[in-house]
């Protein structure tokens, strides 16, 4: 007897209108399994950070939110993956206000530098894979 495993889309609130516009869903969760689409520097209302760490704060406290809504927190993130406009150049700035929403129990992480992200204000996306309970001590 096969079990069934559920399919969900996550779609807090405040992120209702990105989902209506741009047809994509904020986070989907299989299971305990959660994949949460890119966030960046910019508010659901459109204000953008003006530097990166201002950006790397909104992202991350996008992510805070959405993986709340699907029943996890960011201690169950097990792989961050993050689009950079300048990597090199901005990599200390944004690692440092990483650092302040992973203090330890570190994901995996992978950083790539693009040349363009969603509008040329953007500097940083960051996507990440969380597990469920994975983060309960």
């Amino acid at each position: 007897m096969a079990t069934t495993i559920k399919r969900q889309s996550i779609t807090p609130p405040a992120f209702q209108a990105w989902y209506d516009t741009y047809h994509f869903s904020p986070a989907t969760r299989v299971g305990d399994r959660i994949w949460v689409s890119g966030q960046v520097g910019m508010t659901p209302d459109g204000r953008i950070g003006e530097d990166i760490q201002a950006q790397a704060r909104i992202a991350f406290e996008s992510l805070k939110v959405v993986l709340e809504a699907a029943g996890a927190s960011l201690a169950d993130v097990v792989e961050l993956m993050t689009f950079h406009t300048d990597l090199r150049g901005e990599v200390e700035g944004f690692a440092a206000v990483k650092d302040e929403y992973f203090p330890n129990r570190y994901p995996s992480w992978t950083g790539v530098g693009v040349t363009q992200l969603a509008l040329p204000e953007l500097r940083v996306e960051i996507r990440v894979v969380a597990v469920a309970g994975s983060g309960n001590e």
